[in-house]
């Protein structure tokens, strides 16, 4: 957990594939899974946000290592220290968008 902004930054280039300037939340968990940074673009500069657990660990649906896409609402649960496996969403209504509407 000792990378700052520019190394965070090159391992989304390097290792994930993505572009770090997309606005997409990247989080990153050390092995004990007690500590997370979460690296985002805001238009202007990047933004590093750091959580340290005092107790228990981060509950992560996928294996360590391994990439994992999450929406805003199960980022927030799990920094909530909620199980995701437990978890059932009802089903919303979503907006269709521009790009998916048929003219």
């Amino acid at each position: 957990m000792r990378r700052s902004f520019d190394r965070l930054a090159a391992m989304v280039e390097q290792f994930m594939d993505r572009d770090p300037f997309s606005g997409h939340l990247f989080v990153f968990v050390n092995r004990r899974a007690d500590r997370m940074k979460i690296l985002f673009w805001d238009r202007s500069g990047f933004c590093l946000f750091y959580k340290r657990l005092e107790q228990g660990t981060f509950h992560l649906p996928s294996a360590p290592g391994e990439p994992l896409e999450l929406d805003v609402t199960r980022l927030t649960l799990v920094l909530e220290g909620l199980e995701l496996s437990g978890v059932v969403q009802r089903k919303r209504y979503r907006r269709k968008t521009a790009a998916s509407v048929t003219l």
